[in-house]
C-alpha cells in the first residue's frame, strides 16, 4: 500500500482562518489517494506565501514523510513553491513528492515550472518597480509606502491580474458562465484576492475587465 504524507498550504492569515483553498486541496488529495487505494498518513497546513522559502510545516512534513518512508502529497504543483531553490532543497532531501494535477511530473519537468515562476514574479517585481519610477519622474504624487495615488495604482492592479489569466481561463472553459462562479472557483483553487481576501463578484468584475475576458452580461454574477 502507498502511503503519503499530505501537505496543504494557502498564502494568507484570512484564507487559513475561513479555509479557502483548504477544503478544495484536502478533497483532491483525498480522491487521488483514495483512487490508488493507498493511505494518508499525516496532514500538514502551512499559511504562508509562495514567494518564501522558511516553512516549518513544510519541514516537519518532510521529515515525517523521510521517516515514514512515504510519499509528500500535494493537490496542485504551485501550491509546493514558485521558489527554484525550495525545489531544489526538496530534491537533495531525497524525498518523493507528487502533486494531483501532474502525478506523472518527473523532477526536470518540476525544476523548469519552478523555474518559470520565479522568474515571472521577478519580473512582475520589476516592472511595477519601473513604473513607480516613472510615474514619480512624471511627477505623480505618491502615498504612504510609496504607493501612488494615481494612474500607478491601475497599474499595479493590472500586474496583479495577468498571473491569474491562465486560472480565469480554465475556469471559464469548464464552464463558469458568470462572475460569480468564476469567484467561487479562485476560492476554491485556495487564490487570494489582491487585498488578500476572498473573491467576490465585484472583484472579479475588475479581474475579468482588467484581462479583457467576456463572461457574459457584467452584472450576470452580482
Amino acid at each position: 500500500m502507498q502511503h503519503w504524507i499530505s501537505y496543504l498550504r494557502v498564502s494568507t492569515e484570512r484564507q487559513g482562518k475561513f479555509g479557502l483553498g483548504i477544503d478544495a486541496q484536502r478533497e483532491a488529495v483525498t480522491t487521488f489517494a483514495t483512487a490508488r487505494r493507498g493511505e494518508i498518513l499525516a496532514e500538514y497546513v502551512e499559511v504562508e506565501s509562495g514567494k518564501r522559502d522558511n516553512r516549518p510545516a513544510l519541514a516537519a512534513a518532510i521529515a515525517h514523510a523521510k521517516r515514514a518512508g512515504a510519499v509528500l502529497l500535494i493537490a496542485k504543483l504551485d501550491r509546493l513553491a514558485r521558489s527554484v531553490s525550495l525545489i531544489s532543497s526538496l530534491m537533495e532531501a531525497g524525498v518523493e513528492f507528487q502533486a494531483t494535477d501532474m502525478p506523472d511530473a518527473n523532477r526536470f519537468v518540476v525544476h523548469i515550472m519552478a523555474a518559470v515562476a520565479e522568474y515571472e514574479r521577478e519580473q512582475i517585481s520589476s516592472r511595477t518597480k519601473a513604473a513607480l519610477a516613472a510615474a514619480k519622474a512624471r511627477g505623480v504624487r505618491l502615498g504612504v509606502n510609496g504607493r501612488v495615488l494615481a494612474d500607478q495604482a491601475i497599474a499595479e492592479a493590472v500586474e496583479f491580474c495577468r498571473p491569474l489569466e491562465n486560472d480565469v481561463r480554465e475556469i471559464i472553459a469548464r464552464g463558469a458562465s458568470n462572475l460569480r462562479e468564476i469567484a467561487a472557483a479562485l476560492n476554491e483553487r485556495g487564490i487570494p484576492a489582491r487585498q488578500g481576501g476572498p473573491w467576490w463578484p465585484s472583484n472579479t468584475a475588475a479581474l475579468v475587465r482588467r484581462l479583457d475576458l467576456t463572461v457574459g452580461p457584467i452584472s450576470g454574477g452580482a
